[in-house]
């Protein structure tokens, strides 16, 4: 059964799916609705608020977050976290076509990829450094071949193309030429259309042959669209066609995006975003295969460059904590073979373990949990606590052979004394083993992104636990029939047993002379943890170091798309000075995909370190931070260096890029701005605020046409005729599009730039009436500046303002702490208007509220398990006092690491709560079975017999802990990606190896020689 349990679990750890930390983003749709030309009130009024009010009402609905920007809307719609994403994007798509009647003729409407908020998994740039080929033929190449080759490819949802310019056909025409040519707008949008299709007209049967026949008529060239017509006739009687009217060009088309390369200038960029659930390392490695043979067929010159990939980050988590695993069963080994002076008792724990870590990995196949830093790392945190049962077993096998040596070269005489030493610990070492594994019970019951990050971990040590306990009573006494022979010597010819023992055996022997005095003693050091554990902060969860960072400063709304261009080139710049950079990827505005609601003001830069052996000495993540912050000093920015995955899990679930956010939410927008700046300005007078920026929604500029529907009237002309005409002429408006081979380009109609470029111009814009005349835009409408918002963002159909705030040298908890008691006194918030905390405070509140009630709980529960186990309370009760004991040394050595009370804090805690249970259970076995074998009569006998009891706990105690440290010991010292959020659950489970044992090999034992001392009296 174990050869077929090996053979499964590796066969599973070659077919289980990796990445670098558990997708921890929430089960989400996104509704990305483009509506070009429109402004972003107009966006909001008729397209986001009746999307998100209707979503709203969708099953399962838990947040939906609205995003109006100029041309597009996006809608999240965030769901509960038991519902399958499928099922959901079916009932949004159900809802969707219902509000689809409602929206105004334009707007086009469809769902984001069936992607998660951690679905970027690779980045690309296309470059011409021999100048053959311009920015929109590389985007033309990046949107007609490598987007389609990709999208091909298994486990990619979508191609997302950013940057670059996109090819347009611009018809430029003179209202002047319509006038002189007696054409209308309306006539030449119609002519584009109607001569812009292929039909077919049936077969025809020729010469026994079936022939197809087709009626060609679409556009494809300059020379196409200028033959479009007739538009007209003339005052001369001549039909006249497009080239009369108008001058066709190819151009760019306008855009909201800008992507850049290392300083030097704009490139086009492709994103790879990954599929739900796929596994992330095969998709990237097929990616990769991909491109290397796709670059073969790239035109001459061009050239294909990573920017981002995942998979680097991946490997270097997996292959950090593999071998961290491998070194702790090394570890182990050597301290069973150090212990026991016994190499073939050794070989018992050397194939057990394995055999209990592959069943864990069978269990994670079939379960869907990815191999990641949680999932391994909870196999690491459980090898000291799964290793325990078979190191007492195998202990106590060595001690009953110990004392019938004569016995042992007989088979049958060797079998009957493993066998009656496995059944002397077996049963209460299995109950303890359930024990330590339902000490977890608070970690599944966490939810939300902390569940989604901490519950692989919870149920890899959970089955790791679970092997440990079956294999214990059933292998590893099997194999100590088999390996558990020759020569066994004593405990004490050991000099390492013995050496201990001597320090132990005087220290016990005067605790149970003056039990008080340890008991006082026990209390005196328990209160020293008042201290640390005050000075100890918090935080949500520890920073995972990705190997990449993210820049995302935030600028004020409002610049434009070439004053954002230069920013980005600037900043690409100054990033690239710093020593350890290795390359710099920029962004400004949004790629093309629904999983970027990013406005035109928010720059998103990749940098690519070097790999860390490049470095300058002693520079660490925390200092490339600083030094990357002091040279990015530009005017109307405020720096924030994030990670890549946890900066966009953050905006996608919380739509907050910092530790903490502010999100204020009323009816009115200029209101809630103003609430929000008065927030700002409280924030920057706290200690510890790095940065803190709230949104100035207000910033946009507008120049706002007002009709006068009386003297449009007048020209025969309604609201609406007017309104196509200014759109068409000013914004440009895209007709139709030409079809060149595979490839698609849109041909665009406007006014001449020279004719629409300043307020002045609009005022005398020429309008061609149905009169015939030509008359300015003036004459019809009230054309003046104004301010509006540049963006809108609800949240579940509230408009909402969000305060930005970075914070450095402080703990999260303080510093929220002090800002909300400020915010309480000095802001009075107006009727109908709400403030709520954002980002990761909103996550540790959560949890808080949650371990509050669960642990106490938990504790309850393994309190009525030991009561059923012992049959009496007090045995239960003095294992349960000596848990907050063992406790004590996790506390100060959390002090010392300098590390904040976190989640993985937490968990560490909660891990040592179940070994301490564990120790003190074992360490009743003993105690328990000395006074049966003594059955002690007088005060005396009764602590000689506890005395004995303990001293038996000496060898497999330090063997224990000696493992437990030693396989925690690589973790806690060791350098690698990932092992920056398993250090804080490994540094209380170290702390707490100094004193649980203290507390189990001295206060249990002094506790519990009282309290068989005062029954032993009873009974007298």
């Amino acid at each position: 059964m174990s050869l077929i349990l090996t053979v499964w679990g590796l066969r599973s750890i070659g077919s289980i799916p990796l990445d670098a930390i558990p997708d921890l983003s929430d089960t989400q749709v996104i509704i990305k609705t483009s509506f070009p030309g429109q402004a972003p009130q107009i966006i909001e009024d008729q397209v986001t608020y009746p999307i998100t009010t209707t979503m709203l009402t969708v099953p399962g609905a838990s947040t939906v977050r609205g995003y109006s920007f100029f041309g597009d809307s996006y809608v999240y719609v965030l769901f509960d976290e038991d519902v399958d994403p499928y099922w959901a994007r079916s009932r949004v798509s159900e809802y969707l076509n219902e509000v689809e009647k409602t929206l105004p003729d334009g707007a086009k409407t469809s769902l984001g990829p069936d992607a998660s908020g951690v679905g970027w998994v690779y980045e690309y740039a296309l470059i011409d450094k021999t100048g053959q080929h311009d920015l929109s033929e590389l985007r033309s190449i990046q949107d007609w071949f490598l987007k389609y080759e990709l999208e091909s490819i298994p486990g990619v949802a979508e191609i997302a193309s950013l940057g670059g310019m996109v090819k347009q056909y611009q018809i430029v025409i003179d209202p002047n030429v319509l006038l002189r040519e007696l054409v209308t707008l309306s006539s030449v949008i119609k002519a584009l259309k109607n001569g812009n299709q292929e039909s077919g007209a049936s077969v025809l049967e020729l010469s026994e042959a079936e022939y197809m026949i087709r009626v060609h008529g679409y556009l494809s060239s300059k020379e196409d669209i200028g033959n479009v017509g007739p538009l007209g006739v003339n005052s001369v009687g001549d039909a006249v066609f497009m080239r009369d009217i108008a001058e066709i060009r190819e151009g760019p088309a306008p855009r909201r995006g800008v992507a850049e390369l290392d300083g030097k200038g704009e490139v086009v960029g492709g994103i790879v975003i990954m599929r739900w659930q796929e596994n992330a390392l095969e998709t990237i490695r097929l990616v990769e295969q991909r491109i290397e043979e796709l670059k073969l067929a790239l035109p001459q010159g061009v050239e294909l460059i990573e920017t981002y990939n995942r998979a680097d980050l991946i490997q270097q988590s997996i292959e950090s904590l593999s071998k961290k695993l491998i070194e702790e069963i090394i570890i182990v080994i050597l301290v069973c073979v150090l212990f026991l002076m016994h190499v073939r008792s050794s070989l018992v724990i050397a194939i057990s373990l394995p055999v209990g870590i592959l069943s864990a990995f069978i269990v994670m196949k079939y379960q869907g949990i990815n191999a990641n830093i949680m999932s391994l790392g909870g196999i690491a945190i459980a090898i000291g606590a799964m290793l325990d049962a078979s190191i007492v077993m195998i202990e106590n096998i060595h001690k009953h052979i110990e004392i019938n040596n004569s016995a042992v070269n007989k088979v049958e005489q060797r079998i009957k004394i493993i066998t009656d030493a496995c059944v002397e610990v077996g049963p209460p070492l299995f109950y303890s083993l359930i024990i330590i594994t339902l000490s977890f019970l608070p970690v599944f019951a966490l939810e939300a992104q902390e569940g989604r990050m901490f519950s692989p971990l919870a149920y890899t040590k959970t089955y790791a636990m679970a092997a440990a306990a079956g294999l214990s009573i059933t292998l590893v006494p099997v194999l100590a029939v088999y390996f558990i022979r020759g020569n066994i010597k004593d405990e004490f010819s050991n000099p390492l047993n013995r050496w201990f023992s001597s320090i132990y055996q005087p220290y016990i022997t005067r605790a149970l002379n003056s039990p008080v005095k340890v008991i006082l003693m026990a209390f005196v050091l328990f209160l020293t943890s008042a201290w640390p554990w005050s000075e100890i902060g918090s935080e949500f969860m520890p920073q995972l170091n990705e190997g990449d960072l993210l820049y995302m400063p935030t600028t004020l709304p409002g610049i434009s798309i070439g004053k954002g261009r230069e920013l980005l080139q600037q900043t690409d710049r100054l990033i690239l000075t710093v020593p350890e950079v290795k390359q710099v990827f920029g962004k400004i505005g949004r790629a093309e995909t629904a999983t970027d609601p990013a406005p035109l003001n928010m720059l998103e830069t990749t940098i690519q370190l070097k790999p860390k052996e490049q470095w300058r000495e002693g520079m660490t993540i925390k200092k490339i931070k600083a030094e990357l912050d002091a040279r990015v000093n530009v005017p109307g920015l405020v720096n924030a260096w994030l990670m890549p995955i946890e900066a966009r899990i953050d905006m996608l679930a919380t739509g907050v890029k910092t530790p903490v956010g502010i999100r204020v939410s009323g009816p009115e927008l200029k209101k809630v701005e103003k609430i929000s700046q008065q927030i700002e300005s409280l924030a920057k007078s706290i200690d510890g605020t790095a940065s803190v920026i709230a949104e100035r929604i207000s910033n946009g500029r507008y120049i706002d046409i007002t009709i006068d529907r009386y003297n449009a009237g007048q020209q025969l002309f309604n609201v609406g005729d007017l309104q196509q005409i200014i759109s068409t002429a000013v914004g440009g408006m895209n007709i139709t599009e030409t079809l060149e081979g595979r490839e698609r380009y849109p041909i665009n109609i406007r006014y001449p730039y020279d004719i629409r470029n300043s307020i002045s111009k609009l005022r005398d814009l020429p309008i061609v009436t149905k009169h015939g005349d030509l008359l300015p835009l003036s004459e019809f409408a009230d054309i003046q500046y104004s301010d509006g918002p540049a963006m809108i963002k609800s949240e579940n159909g509230r408009l909402s303002v969000y305060v930005y705030i970075d914070i450095a040298n402080r703990d999260l908890g303080a510093y929220v702490n002090d800002l909300k008691l400020l915010i309480n006194q000095e802001i009075k918030l107006p009727s109908g208007y709400s403030l709520s905390w954002a980002g990761e405070f909103e996550y540790f509140e959560r949890v808080k509220e949650k371990l509050l009630y669960i642990i106490p709980l938990t504790l309850i529960i393994i309190f009525v398990l030991l009561y059923l186990s012992f049959k009496n309370i007090m045995e239960p009760l003095l294992i349960m006092l000596s848990v907050p004991f063992a406790l004590l040394g996790g506390v100060w050595l959390l002090y010392f690491y300098g590390l904040n009370l976190s989640v993985a804090v937490a968990i560490g805690f909660i891990a040592l709560t179940g070994v301490a249970i564990e120790f003190s259970i074992v360490m009743l076995i003993y105690l328990n079975e000395a006074i049966k074998k003594t059955a002690p009569q007088t005060n005396e006998e009764l602590r000689q017999a506890v005395l004995q009891g303990a001293l038996r706990r000496v060898r497999p105690k330090t063997m224990t802990v000696a493992i437990i440290i030693g396989g925690l010991l690589p973790i806690l010292l060791g350098e690698g990606s990932g092992l920056e959020v398993m250090r804080p659950i490994a540094v209380p489970m170290v702390g707490g190896m100094f004193t649980a044992p203290l507390v189990s090999m001295f206060l249990l034992p002094v506790l519990f020689y009282l309290y068989k001392k005062n029954s032993l009296f009873r009974k007298l």
